[in-house]
């Protein structure tokens, strides 16, 4: 997902940031996400560090001359429906609804149908499941930020629309569903992605909470004090 020009560094890699957790979470990895993946390099923070690891196991997965496991993109598919599909269902659920409720089709579903409605977003044709799975807001998440959806040409990323999405959307749910990631029997490549999630909506939540308190310039700030992400 591109961003527009307007946006500022911190913004490009918040949206980078939740269109790689909406990539890896959506459907099992494909091999050349995979060596996407394998290729970042994270820095120090907390934040970095689970990139790194995060690389290093998509590395092994993806087939890489040096170690790399042949048939990593076959484990890796198996990992994601153990995860997230299984015979009846996967190990997590990712979808808000469930998480928030209990049940699949519910309130939080709803709310989300009205705001995606009001930004002008279409259910994809064909496509069964329900819209508050995990990567589908992450999606929708990483265009508020770059700017490529609820922004008007040429202006800069609406953080207050930002906010008011990520309080109803993912705060309430999102940080357990990344801790369960974490802690799931079937996670090796997706242990350290529930961690950069947790770790990630952590520092969304401190940043979206200085807004009412600092504005927007401190808002950015925080975001460019805590962790980044290097491709190559």
């Amino acid at each position: 997902m591109a961003a527009s020009a307007s946006s500022d560094d911190a913004d490009i890699l918040r949206a980078q940031a939740y269109s790689l957790l909406a990539h890896l979470l959506a459907r099992p990895p494909s091999r050349d996400l995979l060596g996407t993946v394998g290729a970042l390099a994270g820095d120090g923070s907390p934040l970095g560090r689970a990139i790194s690891d995060l690389a290093a196991r998509a590395r092994t997965l993806s087939g890489d001359p040096d170690g790399g496991d042949p048939n990593g993109e076959r484990r890796a598919e198996r990992e994601y429906h153990e995860l997230f599909i299984g015979v009846t269902r996967g190990e997590l659920v990712p979808f808000a609804s469930y998480y928030r409720t209990g049940f699949l089709i519910d309130r939080p579903l709803a709310r989300l149908r009205e705001d995606m409605q009001a930004l002008g977003i279409e259910r994809v044709p064909g496509v069964s499941e329900p819209e508050d799975h995990i990567a589908a807001i992450a999606e929708i998440m990483g265009a508020l930020a770059a700017g490529t959806l609820g922004a008007e040409d040429g202006e800069a990323p609406d953080l207050p629309l930002q906010k008011r999405f990520f309080d109803r959307h993912l705060a309430p749910w999102a940080g357990r569903f990344f801790r369960d990631l974490e802690e799931a029997a079937a996670a090796d490549l997706y242990r350290p992605l529930g961690t950069f999630g947790r770790l990630f909506l952590d520092i969304e939540t401190n940043a979206f909470a200085m807004i009412a308190h600092a504005g927007d310039g401190a808002v950015r700030g925080q975001d460019k004090r805590e962790g980044t992400i290097h491709a190559p």
